[in-house]
């Protein structure tokens, strides 16, 4: 039962923070729209941009608080890097030049 009730409370954050987020992401958006862009349809597209802006700044918290933090990323190991050649550019083209 416990179980159940911290999850629901973590749905309850994930809800508050969604609509502060977008609400508060929203606003910014209209007041940068009306200072910065004469155009109606600037101005709600700022808006837009801003909202989801905020809802995906939401989803990801989200998600972190629902399923925990991921894992550290590591970056690939490169076990054997074989030596780099010199290349010859003469014959064809009349070149004798060394690329390296």
């Amino acid at each position: 039962m416990a179980d159940a009730v911290d999850y629901n409370a973590k749905w309850d954050a994930c809800l508050d923070l969604t609509l502060r987020r977008f609400v508060y992401s929203s606003l910014a958006g209209a007041l940068g729209g009306l200072l910065l862009f004469r155009s109606p349809v600037t101005r709600w597209a700022s808006i837009a941009f801003t909202a989801g802006v905020g809802v995906g700044s939401a989803y990801t918290e989200c998600s972190q608080i629902l399923y925990g933090s991921p894992g550290k990323l590591s970056s690939p190991m490169v076990l054997d890097t074989p030596a780099p050649q010199t290349i010859r550019l003469a014959g064809w083209f009349g070149w004798s030049d060394t690329l390296s």
